[in-house]
C-alpha cells in the first residue's frame, strides 16, 4: 500500500483518521493505540510475492524488534553506567545490526564470498523486509541514548508508535525519540484539529503532485537512457547522457521530496509533526550544505552515531578525512547492498574531504568565497555525477542484475558525458530512445529547484515540521504573497493541482527510497 495509491488515499487514510478522532475523544491513549494498530495493518498489507499467500512473518518481525528493543532500552536505563548496562547495549546494537545484515546483505556477502572462494554453491534469496533500514537505525539510536542517559522509561504503546508510525516507517524520516515521544504526552491536537487537517491535506496533495506529475514523468527518460547504456546496443550520445543523468537527478529529487511531503502531511492530520528531512538540497552552495539539506535525518544519524563516535574532527586532519570517508561509504552501503552504492558513498566522502580542505585553505589564504551562483552550479554538477552510479545500482540489485552490468553502465554513462564516445548531440530520429523535447522539458526542472520556494517555505506560517537545523530561510517573518493560507483562492489553487494530479494518476509506481 503505497502513498500514491487509491487504496491508501481513499480508504486507509480516511479510516485511520476517523478511528483516531473517535478513539481520542474517549482517551488520548486509546487514539494512539488505534494508530499503532493502523501502523501494523499498514505494514502487514505488504506481500513481497503476490503470487504466494500472504504471511504474517514480517508483522512478527517488526513486533519482535520493537518488543526486544523496548525491553533492552529499559534494562539499559536501569543499569546505566555499569558493565551490565554496557553489555546489554552491545548485545542490543549487535542484534539490530545482525537483523539488518541478514535481510539486507546476505545476498551481497554470499556473492562476494562465492566470487573469491566458490562457496556457497547457490546464493540464498532473502527478501528485504520493508522499512528495516529505517526502524533499525531509529532503535539503535534509542539504545545508545539510553546508555547516555538521554531517555527515560516510556509506555510500550508510545514506543511502538514512535517506531512503527506508518508515515515515517517505510522510507523515513529517521525520527528521534526526543522529537516524537513528548508529542504523545500532550493533547494539543484537540484545539488545532481543523488547522492540522487543512495543512496536512494540502501538504499531502503537494507531495502527490511532485511524485505523480513530475517524478513519474522524469522516470521514463532516465530509465530509457540508462537502459540504453546498460544494454550494450550503442553508447548514448553526449547530449543523451547528460539528459539522462539530469532527468534522474530531477526524478529522485521530486520523488523523495514528494514522499517526504506526504509523510509530513499524513502525520500532521493526527497533530503529529515529523522532523524535516528534505530542504531544497539543489540550492546548496557546497557538498557540506547539500548533506544538511538532503535526507537530513540520515545525515544526523550518521554524524551523531558514527562520525562523532569514530572521533569526528577531534583526532587531527588525517583522521578527520578518514572518518568522513568511512561514514559516507557506510552511508552508501546503507542505501543498497551493491558496489555502485559503495562508489556513490565514496564519491560523496571524497567530495566532503575536498570541501573541508578548501575551507581550511581559503581561511589560511584569506581567499574570498566562491560567488553563490557559481557555488550552487558546482555543487549540483558534482552531485549529478554521483547520481550516475547510484542510478546504475538498479542494474546490480535487480532480479537479473549483476555488478558487472551496473559498473559497465556507470562507465558508459561517464564516457559519454565527458566525450570519450564522441561529442554528438541528439541522434537521428530512427535511433531515438526518448524525444529530445521531452528530455529538454525535464532538464529545465532544475530551474524549478533553484528558483521556487519549497513546501516548508510555502506552508511556513503553519510550522509543518520539526526543523532540526533551523534553516535561515525557514525563519518566520512578514507573510509573503506566495505563502499558503486557508482562503478561497488557495483552495481553488489546491483543487486545480489535485485535478492535474488525477489526470496523470494512471499508474502505480513505488517511491525510490522504498527499496532501501
Amino acid at each position: 500500500m503505497i502513498f500514491n495509491s487509491y487504496t491508501y488515499l481513499l480508504l486507509f487514510l480516511p479510516i485511520a483518521l476517523l478511528g483516531f478522532s473517535l478513539a481520542a475523544r474517549i482517551h488520548l491513549r486509546a487514539g494512539f493505540g488505534w494508530l499503532v494498530l493502523c501502523s501494523l495493518f499498514y505494514y502487514g498489507w505488504w506481500n513481497p510475492n503476490p503470487n504466494e499467500p500472504w504471511t504474517p512473518v514480517y508483522v512478527f518481525l517488526i513486533l519482535g524488534s520493537c518488543v526486544g528493543n523496548f525491553i533492552c532500552g529499559n534494562a539499559i536505563t536501569r543499569s546505566r553506567g555499569t558493565p551490565t548496562g554496557k553489555a546489554i547495549l552491545t548485545a542490543g546494537v549487535v542484534a539490530n545490526l545482525g537483523l539488518l545484515a541478514y535481510f539486507k546483505y546476505t545476498g551481497f556477502l554470499a556473492q562476494v564470498l562465492q566470487h573469491f572462494t566458490g562457496w556457497p554453491g547457490s546464493i540464498p534469496t532473502v527478501v528485504l523486509a520493508l522499512g528495516i533500514s529505517f526502524f533499525t537505525f531509529q532503535q539503535i539510536a534509542y539504545l545508545v541514548d539510553a546508555w547516555r542517559g538521554e531517555t527515560e522509561e516510556h509506555r510500550f504503546t508510545d514506543y511502538m508508535l514512535f517506531v512503527s508510525f506508518w508515515p515515517q516507517l517505510i522510507a523515513g524520516p529517521i525520527v528521534h525519540h526526543k522529537e516524537m515521544l513528548p508529542q504523545f504526552q500532550r493533547e494539543a491536537w484537540r484545539n488545532h484539529r481543523w488547522v492540522d487537517a487543512s495543512v496536512g491535506v494540502t501538504i499531502i496533495l503537494i507531495g502527490l503532485f511532485k511524485k505523480v506529475v513530475i517524478a513519474d514523468n522524469a522516470a521514463p527518460i532516465a530509465n530509457a537512457i540508462f537502459g540504453l547504456a546498460g544494454s550494450g546496443t550503442r553508447e548514448p550520445t553526449m547530449l543523451e547522457a547528460w539528459s539522462g543523468a539530469t532527468a534522474y537527478s530531477m526524478q529522485i529529487y521530486f520523488d523523495f521530496s514528494g514522499y517526504t511531503d506526504m509523510a509530513i502531511g499524513a502525520a500532521r492530520l493526527f497533530g503529529i509533526r515529523l522532523p524535516l528531512n528534505f530542504h531544497s538540497p539543489y540550492k546548496a552552495t557546497s557538498i557540506i550544505e547539500f548533506w544538511r539539506r538532503w535526507h537530513i535525518t540520515l545525515s544526523r544519524f550518521l554524524r551523531d552515531y558514527l562520525y562523532i563516535p569514530l572521533g569526528g574532527n577531534r583526532c587531527g586532519k588525517s583522521r578527520r578525512y578518514f572518518n568522513l570517508l568511512i561514514t559516507m561509504i557506510i552511508g552508501g552501503f546503507w542505501h543498497g547492498a551493491g558496489w555502485t552504492y559503495l562508489l556513490w558513498g565514496l564519491l560523496h566522502g571524497l567530495y566532503l574531504c575536498v570541501n573541508h580542505a578548501w575551507i581550511t585553505l581559503r581561511k589560511r589564504l584569506s581567499l574570498p568565497p566562491i560567488p553563490k551562483p557559481v557555488a550552487v552550479l558546482l555543487t549540483f554538477f558534482f552531485v549529478l555525477l554521483a547520481w550516475v552510479p547510484f542510478r546504475a545500482g538498479a542494474f546490480e540489485l535487480g532480479a537479473s542484475g549483476s555488478t558487472a552490468k551496473a559498473l559497465e553502465t556507470t562507465r558508459t554513462m561517464f564516457a559519454s558525458m565527458f566525450g570519450f564516445n564522441g561529442f554528438g548531440g541528439w541522434p537521428d530520429r530512427s535511433a531515438f530512445v526518448v524525444k529530445d523535447s521531452h528530455a529538454i522539458r525535464v532538464c529545465l526542472l532544475v530551474f524549478v529547484c533553484w528558483l521556487l520556494p519549497n513546501t516548508q517555505q510555502f506552508m511556513g506560517r503553519y510550522q509543518p515540521s520539526i526543523d532540526p537545523y533551523a534553516f535561515e530561510d525557514n525563519v518566520r517573518g512578514p507573510r509573503r504573497w506566495w505563502q499558503w493560507r486557508p482562503t478561497t483562492g488557495w483552495f481553488i489553487f489546491t483543487l486545480l493541482m489535485l485535478l492535474v494530479t488525477i489526470h496523470q494518476f494512471d499508474k502505480l509506481s513505488e517511491f525510490i527510497y522504498f527499496q532501501f
